[in-house]
């Protein structure tokens, strides 16, 4: 039994797509949503004591994952604390 290697054209145009996804402008925006999020309102990694709901820390964590699904809990946590958003690319 012979054994098929490919070539690395081949895995790179398979994983091409996956790549475009990750860096679309709204994986980007949902990064810049969950920086912003965790540089202001992220108060347990700051030894803060204002607790997070599941909700948005589960937003945040799809947007630093690349997920854009979690943007609009992130953009409501930000707004609900009259913090502005980031811009859109």
């Amino acid at each position: 039994i012979r054994k098929m290697l490919l070539s690395p054209a081949v895995v790179a145009a398979t994983l091409m797509p996956i790549a475009a996804i990750a860096q679309s402008p709204g994986a980007e925006y949902c990064a810049a949503l969950a920086a912003k999020y965790e540089q202001y309102l992220d108060m347990p990694s700051k030894g803060g004591q204002q607790p997070q709901s599941l909700e948005t820390r589960v937003a945040v964590e799809k947007c630093k994952a690349g997920d854009t699904s979690g943007i609009a809990g992130v953009e409501k946590a930000l707004r609900n604390a009259r913090i502005d958003l980031p811009p859109r690319s």
